[in-house]
């Protein structure tokens, strides 16, 4: 198995659903301009308060992905 050199970059991800969805969203954005995504780490959960309400999950992700040659 070769070694792999990883570079990585931190992406805020937002729902108005859950967590996993604030997630999905960040990885579906990076999909269109990262290749090579192979690890994610969670960092911070946050939450948008509006009016004493939740309405927006905020999950900051640091995303590891190898070069290419």
């Amino acid at each position: 198995m070769p070694d792999h050199i990883y570079k990585t970059t931190e992406l805020v991800g937002t729902s108005g659903e859950s967590i996993e969805g604030a997630v999905e969203n960040a990885l579906a954005r990076a999909r269109k301009t990262v290749r090579n995504m192979r690890w994610l780490e969670v960092r911070e959960i946050r939450g948008h308060i509006e009016e004493g309400a939740l309405t927006q999950w905020q999950v900051v992700l640091k995303i590891g992905f190898t070069l290419e040659d």
